[in-house]
């Protein structure tokens, strides 16, 4: 199964979709993003991501005036919520950097607000994160863009991700692995659910949105046939923010990268064969020959 992302495929046959997650991890500053952009570009990676929300309608209204310690002092929640998110320009400048460098940008719309927001740009697709997975007012407006859906499956149970997939179609739908931890013990990762995810959905391209603080697991993921990865990525860990601790930083990033693809060709094509660059150890230690080798 093949889906058209943009100008690519993803699915059987393609090499791995590579996603690096900035999200809210530029804590406000285009600068920032920008640094992230450049770093998931020289790593090689298809896509950055971000997060996108009106916090009007995603904060709970008594959270509003919550106080919270932050990179600009003591705030409401609210505040702090307004202050990480960008607006048209600051959106229309990232949108710029990405068709200048080649690299796909989208989004996780969090509510239809941002859905709206997120149209006035040409994004290959829509991620919905795990917490959006029941919303179905959601879906439907996400589904209303044309644009291929990647759901994200954290904190779900198998009926409910069988729902959304039923309420949504198999068209246009990708579905990602993924537990919502952050950072994930390596336990609870359960990366055979993509297998199960294959068998359940034949039709759908299956892959791994992690949240581990190493790069094995993802790794592992490619191994066991995801079809696209999605790892957080930031410029240091240690860095404000409630995801920066299980993000990956850009040296990291270009080591698993170029994992994946070693990953990509050491699979091959699962036919055995003798490669010419074995003859010459076939000549030398083989002390049995088959009948074909003796006449050869």
């Amino acid at each position: 199964m093949r889906l058209q992302v943009g100008n690519r495929f993803i699915g059987t046959g393609e090499p791995v979709y590579i996603i690096a997650e900035i999200g809210i991890n530029h804590n406000g500053s285009v600068e920032n993003a920008i640094k992230l952009i450049e770093g998931a570009c020289k790593a090689g990676c298809n896509a950055v991501k971000f997060q996108k929300r009106t916090p009007e309608l995603c904060v709970p209204r008594d959270q509003w005036e919550v106080e919270r310690d932050t990179p600009w002092g003591r705030i409401s929640y609210i505040e702090y919520r307004r202050k990480v998110e960008f607006g048209f320009e600051e959106y229309f400048e990232i949108d710029s950097y990405c068709k200048e460098k080649g690299i796909d940008w989208f989004a996780s719309p969090w509510d239809e607000e941002a859905v709206n927001f997120l149209q006035k740009f040409k994004i290959p697709l829509y991620k919905l994160a795990s917490a959006s997975l029941t919303d179905g007012k959601l879906l439907k407006r996400t589904q209303a863009t044309g644009k291929p859906i990647m759901l994200s499956t954290g904190m779900s149970t198998i009926e409910e991700i069988c729902d959304a997939i039923s309420f949504l179609g198999n068209d246009n739908i990708l579905l990602a692995q993924s537990t919502s931890t952050y950072p994930c013990k390596v336990e609870e990762l359960n990366l055979r659910v993509i297998k199960t995810y294959q068998d359940l959905f034949p039709n759908i391209p299956i892959g791994y949105s992690g949240h581990e603080t190493g790069l094995a697991p993802t790794l592992a993921a490619v191994a066991l046939g995801a079809s696209f990865v999605e790892r957080h990525i930031t410029l240091d860990r240690a860095m404000w923010g409630t995801d920066q601790a299980a993000s990956v930083e850009i040296v990291g990033l270009q080591r698993l990268v170029k994992d994946i693809r070693d990953i990509e060709k050491a699979l091959g094509d699962g036919i055995k064969k003798v490669y010419e660059s074995e003859l010459s150890n076939l000549q030398k230690l083989r002390r049995v020959k088959t009948e074909s080798e003796r006449k050869s």
